[in-house]
């Protein structure tokens, strides 16, 4: 069973439930477009959101033989995975005198946007940033892992050797960089469903692809623009607050160098898990005319990622884009 979050909200009875989807949508490109494999049970008596699965490290060979002759066995390589869904979200509160006289700048709606904002930023951060052990320096721990974790030490995990620090250099490279792009996204089985950034690295990319031709932008049904890199959108994956600071998800390092990740949506590649059913997605808002005066509101995202072939997602790091110092 899978099921995406425009699916998930036709199974929603309540209008503002859907509306809720309707702003995770628009909140992110990524849950926008990603499949869920919506199988997870916790059992009787349970208490963990994990989900089993087996991935394709290695895919089969084929070859000839000789008449009299037999074929070299080779055989895929598969390995046996878990992975747990996360509860992220959070709850908001606000006097009910606040609300009933916010008139037109309705306080319920902007609070639960906000909430909203912060959790798809968190998707993100864990989709590049997670793992699921306990420790891991420059990781966000005990989550799921991430894309940073999943392809580190893989075929796909391919450093730059191109510096686009400054227009100079942008001019006289981005030949170069276009070669690297092309070998990059040629390490996929496939072509990727999205390239996934920094804004400073879109920004970069962009610059590259009108140079190539390679650009292209239009608007989706939300009428978001969507930026294209020959037919591949480009995806800031934006910036999330850990409490005290606003960080890049898809850091520029003291060196000035970043990263871009590929990656293939869909069942057989890098796709979401989360609860059977249609619960991806939770709302629980206050009902103002009942009795109390400050009022808890709360959003909840329940999912987690897996990468089922190795060959559907990769990594090209290193990319100089600033002047470090």
């Amino acid at each position: 069973m899978a099921i995406t979050l425009a699916e998930a909200k036709v199974g929603m009875a309540d209008k503002v439930d859907q509306q809720i989807v309707d702003m995770f949508r628009r909140s992110s490109l990524l849950l926008d477009n990603m499949v869920f494999d919506n199988v997870i049970s916790p059992g009787t008596g349970g208490s963990t959101l994990t989900y089993g699965y087996i991935q394709l490290k290695s895919p089969s060979t084929a070859s000839v033989r000789t008449v009299g002759g037999e074929y070299t066995p080779g055989e895929a390589k598969k390995e046996k995975k878990t992975a747990n869904a996360i509860i992220m979200g959070g709850s908001f509160q606000m006097d009910r005198v606040i609300q009933n006289t916010a008139g037109a700048a309705n306080e319920m709606a902007f609070q639960a946007e906000q909430k909203i904002k912060a959790t798809a930023n968190y998707f993100h951060n864990l989709v590049i940033n997670g793992t699921g052990d306990a420790a891991g320096e420059g990781y966000v721990t005990g989550t799921f892992d991430g894309l940073k974790k999943l392809l580190t030490g893989t075929a796909n995990e391919i450093t730059s050797e191109v510096s686009l620090k400054t227009s100079t250099e942008l001019d006289a490279n981005y030949n170069a960089f276009l070669d690297e792009m092309d070998s990059f996204i040629s390490t996929l089985d496939g072509t990727p469903s999205m390239l996934l950034m920094n804004r400073a690295m879109l920004v970069k990319l962009r610059s590259i692809a009108r140079r190539a031709g390679y650009y292209e932008r239009t608007q989706d049904d939300f009428g978001r623009t969507v930026e294209t890199y020959a037919g591949v959108p480009m995806v800031d994956m934006g910036q999330y607050y850990n409490g005290t600071t606003v960080e890049d998800v898809i850091e520029t390092d003291a060196n000035g160098k970043t990263a871009i990740y590929a990656v293939s949506l869909g069942l057989d590649g890098f796709h979401g898990i989360s609860p059977m059913g249609d619960g991806v997605i939770q709302s629980y808002l206050p009902d103002l005319n009942t009795p109390g005066a400050v009022k808890t509101g709360e959003v909840e995202l329940v999912a987690g990622v897996v990468l089922k072939n190795t060959l559907k997602a990769a990594v090209l790091k290193d990319i100089a884009i600033v002047t470090a110092g």
